[in-house]
């Protein structure tokens, strides 16, 4: 028999009733039930339960295990009665009579515990992430990861495309985001850069003529922690693909993505044709670029309701600048006071002044009318235009948003998913896909009072070089797109600029000289004059579609030894202080920053 195990904690059926066989794991608990020991012992594969009698050889051993102790056990499988049977364990027909247990390794008492799941301090969680590790939910949703990436791996090699590593100490790149630099002890005073995304590297393999590529790969942002995105490093299906357009690149990465979330959804419903909605549309309809599909309200423009009205704040605002509109809000089955309450007081707490509203009753008469200071002010013509328009009825409630889009569409967007949680609207068990497209080239920056780039400066402008000579550059749209799932953007991609002369033009836009891109940008610059291919790609970010599919509610309860949100990993102590030794032979010396 083999030294540690015969069968693994999750093997034993009925049909090894019978059999002495070996097992080796974690005792997960020990209970003493007058005298009879039962002990479950749990491996990366499940749990066994073990008894021990005593009159057994091993009992005088059972008595001094403790919980994540690992031990071997040798025993006599036998089936259990029907009354205890446990139908929730794929051993729970069977149970080990132990003949004898060797402890493997003691453990001290445990700073977390494993057994249970409680909800414990997150820096505990992090600095004995291995003893975190596991737990059954955190350890199955590792393991869930894996093999979703399986999954995608599998997918792309059917779609015929092949995974080609690319470097990771590289150049600095402009991503959106600062770059880890990592000095050159051989070249002083120079440094690397930590790969913020292998954009640059998967053109060029489409110039060297690799047709369909694609890697699992690692990204590394030196960005403040955020919410949605793991601090330091994350992972994405990196995705490039030549001779192709935007329409090939959903065509194709569509059905593969669909087929991975369809075998990890446990039976909720996936989109299976994705809508391709213009960013513009989604911002108008929605307040937001990655819009939850799965809450049904839709924003409208009622600005000609309010015009020339009496309700005076909207009607002023709406005369004295051509960029106003009001955005209606409809909220169906929020027609209460208390609801429509709550809703201005929540945008209160946000520094908004408020959220007017409408909600609409119905008469002693039985007709329908709204209620509320609004429909007061703008009259009954007006309220039931209104609720024409927006299909409302009869214990529905609208709420409104005047000023420039621009200013207010984000917290509009708010405001529309709030409603929708708050009332139930959102269809939690389901996963609703959309492509955002045609987003704009170009964004201006108040901060710095300037142009930039909206999303990736290496794409294509719709309408090519014709369009970017001839429109404002404001308005150009760029073939650039996001796949979004249940609110969260988890792809971005585009068609790429090939072209130097263009590629020229879009950098001097925000500011930078053919000079500059010669610098920066050297390897692709050069590559794309000796004969560049159409080409184009997508990134999907690993971290959030496991998250989705698993149900987690935070990155760091997918991945295997995350940092906190301070950016620190609690395990290694990392970062920590270079030795001298160490920055002598850099050539560097560490200067404090000033405090104030």
């Amino acid at each position: 028999m083999h030294r540690y195990r015969s069968h693994t904690c999750a093997a034993l059926r009925k049909s090894d009733v019978g059999a002495t066989v070996r097992i080796s794991g974690w005792v997960h608990r020990v209970r003493d039930h007058g005298g009879l020991l039962f002990i479950d012992l749990r491996d990366h594969y499940g749990m066994t339960q073990i008894v021990v009698d005593p009159d057994s050889p091993a009992f005088k051993t059972a008595e001094t295990v403790r919980g994540e102790w690992v031990i071997r056990v040798d025993g006599l499988v036998k089936a259990r009665s029907d009354e205890t049977v446990n139908k929730q364990m794929a051993t729970g027909e069977i149970e080990l009579y132990a003949q004898e247990i060797e402890v493997l390794s003691s453990a001290k008492e445990l700073p977390l515990p494993v057994f249970g799941e409680p909800d414990y301090p997150e820096d505990v969680r992090l600095k004995y992430r291995f003893l975190d590790l596991r737990r059954e939910t955190l350890h199955k949703n590792i393991v869930k990861r894996t093999q979703i990436i399986s999954s995608m791996r599998k997918g792309m090699g059917e779609a015929g495309f092949a995974e080609y590593a690319t470097p990771i100490l590289t150049a600095s790149s402009p991503e959106g985001a600062r770059d880890f630099l990592v000095p050159s002890r051989i070249h002083e005073g120079k440094f690397f850069a930590l790969p913020q995304a292998p954009q640059q590297y998967k053109q060029l393999l489409m110039v060297a003529g690799f047709d369909r590529y694609f890697q699992v790969a690692p990204c590394f942002r030196d960005e403040d922690p955020r919410a949605d995105r793991l601090p330091g490093e994350f992972y994405q299906l990196d995705v490039e693909m030549s001779f192709v357009t935007q329409e090939d690149v959903w065509e194709t990465m569509e059905p593969m993505m669909t087929k991975v979330f369809e075998e990890f959804a446990e039976g909720k419903p996936v989109t299976q044709n994705w809508p391709r909605i213009p960013y513009d549309e989604a911002i108008r309809k929605y307040g937001s670029d990655k819009p939850d599909l799965r809450n049904p309200i839709e924003m409208q423009a009622v600005t000609e309701h309010f015009a020339g009205s009496g309700f005076k704040v909207f009607a002023n605002m709406i005369a004295s600048n051509p960029k106003v509109q009001v955005w209606a809000i409809p909220a169906k089955t929020g027609g209460s006071r208390a609801f429509c309450d709550r809703m201005n007081a929540w945008a209160q707490s946000t520094g908004q002044p408020g959220l007017g509203y409408i909600f609409w009753r119905k008469e002693e008469d039985g007709s329908t009318a709204g209620s509320g200071p609004l429909a007061k002010n703008i009259g009954d013509e007006r309220t039931e235009a209104i609720r024409t328009q927006l299909g409302l009825d009869v214990g529905d409630a609208c709420f409104f948003v005047a000023g420039d889009p621009a200013k207010f569409y984000k917290f509009a967007g708010e405001a529309r998913t709030r409603a929708g949680e708050e009332l139930n609207l959102v269809d939690r068990d389901r996963y609703e896909m959309c492509w955002i497209v045609d987003f704009p080239f170009y964004e201006y920056n108040e901060e710095e009072k300037k142009i930039d780039f909206a999303h990736n400066p290496f794409s294509m402008p719709q309408g090519g070089l014709e369009a970017f000579d001839s429109k404002d550059p404001l308005e150009l749209k760029a073939y650039q797109y996001d796949a979004v799932c249940n609110g969260f953007e988890i792809a971005s991609g585009s068609i790429r600029n090939q072209s130097p002369e263009l590629m020229v033009k879009a950098f001097e836009k925000v500011g930078l000289s053919q000079s500059d891109v010669e610098e920066r940008f050297g390897g692709l610059y050069r590559a794309f004059q000796y004969g560049a291919p159409p080409h184009g790609g997508c990134a999907f970010g690993i971290d959030r579609v496991v998250m989705l599919l698993v149900g987690a509610k935070n990155l760091r309860e997918i991945s295997v030894f995350p940092m906190n949100q301070q950016a620190q990993d609690l395990l290694m102590n990392a970062p920590s202080p270079a030795t001298p030794q160490q920055l002598r032979e850099l050539a560097l010396r560490v200067v404090p920053s000033k405090k104030d």
